[in-house]
């Protein structure tokens, strides 16, 4: 008998939305291999770093030095320059986006993917924090604007500029959801994680009008980097509610499969969909890795349950850099005079691929 709420594989074989086709069982093992293709994580792809923060749906980088360790695991022959190269010429930039968190996205994505995000991060904003309901957000994003007429500046300064007008913290958080601003080097740079400097995005990227399809675009980067994926995925990944994610999915055309569980899984078409046992190569994530974030990471298995409160502390927003083995996080890594090394959750089956990677990633660091 089937546990209670599960469905029977050999009954989901034969469902389907008309009843007259079939829909395919994609395995836990199938998904994962899924993610780990789109993520570029079975094979590094030849591509720049602007192609390649398109493909895997744009890289979360709350610390900036992640944004390279990602991309280097996940692209050919990949110079830490290459990304500062990509920052300062405004190819790539990193702001504030999906779910008020740090992103670095292509310079084309940036306008059309924040358009649609804006209104529910507002919505959040007024939502939860309680001195959102007293403020002028609008007048707030004025000031700030006034305080950006000569130029870019750090964070610290722009606070206190807000402070000495009378404004509370929130007051800064708030702004960025209606002010639009992108963090410019040294800001996501390597050698300044911890640089947080602000500016207009219209003077750094210049005045774009944002299509009208940024709903759509932001659900094809997502189906693209991270698919197939339910439709609470794509709304927790977004930020948006399940009914303005429906919406979303339903202009646009896609393939359909179900999970182990019976749940309904959206997809591109001809979207990469790798065997259950194709291979997978040790492979090393930075911190706030979103391969191992919301839907799609509890649906794979990429990061095994037992080992997530040594990945993602619950009682500080911190995030552990991690190593992956057949696909799943094996360990965690840091780098300490001047060599990357492991730490493995349990021994390793062949440790000789983790020192090697390990190796590798430290000439990178060097």
């Amino acid at each position: 008998m089937a546990a209670a709420g599960r469905v029977p594989s050999r009954r989901l074989e034969v469902w389907s939305r008309l009843g007259t086709v079939a829909e395919r069982v994609l395995s836990r093992d199938q998904q994962l291999r899924a993610l780990l293709a789109r993520q570029l994580l079975l094979e590094r792809a030849d591509l720049d770093p602007v192609r390649a923060v398109e493909r895997v749906g744009g890289l979360q980088t709350q610390y900036s030095p992640s944004g390279y360790v990602g991309l280097w695991s996940r692209t050919a022959g990949l110079r830490r320059t290459d990304l500062t190269d990509a920052l300062t010429s405004r190819r790539v930039v990193q702001g504030w986006m999906m779910r008020c968190t740090i992103h670095m996205v292509s310079a084309a994505d940036w306008a059309p993917l924040t358009e649609a995000v804006r209104e529910p991060r507002r919505t959040w904003f007024l939502r939860t924090v309680p001195e959102a309901r007293s403020l002028d957000m609008p007048a707030v994003a004025d000031r700030v604007r006034g305080y950006l007429a000569d130029g870019p500046l750090k964070q610290a300064e722009i606070v206190a500029r807000l402070a000495a007008d009378g404004l509370p913290k929130a007051a800064w958080t708030g702004v960025q959801l209606w002010l639009d601003l992108v963090r410019v080097p040294p800001a996501g740079t390597w050698g300044s994680p911890r640089a947080h400097v602000y500016e207009l995005a219209e003077r750094w990227l210049g005045r774009r009008a944002a299509p009208v399809a940024g709903r759509e675009l932001l659900v094809r980067r997502y189906l693209r980097g991270f698919g197939p994926a339910t439709p609470a995925d794509v709304a927790r990944y977004a930020g948006w509610t399940i009914t303005e994610t429906k919406e979303a999915l339903a202009g646009i055309t896609l393939r359909e499969f179900r999970g182990e569980e019976g749940e309904r899984l959206v997809d591109l078409p001809r979207a990469p969909l790798p065997p259950a046992d194709a291979p997978v190569p040790v492979r090393f994530l930075g911190a706030w890795d979103a391969v191992l974030l919301l839907g799609h990471a509890s649906r794979t298995g990429i990061l095994p349950a037992e080992h997530r409160d040594k990945v993602f502390h619950v009682r500080m927003p911190q995030s552990t850099p991690t190593f992956l083995v057949d696909g799943r996080v094996a360990g965690t890594w840091r780098f300490v005079d001047g060599e990357v090394r492991p730490v493995p959750f349990a021994p390793l089956a062949d440790p000789e691929a983790v020192a090697a990677e390990a190796a590798r990633l430290t000439d990178f660091h060097s």
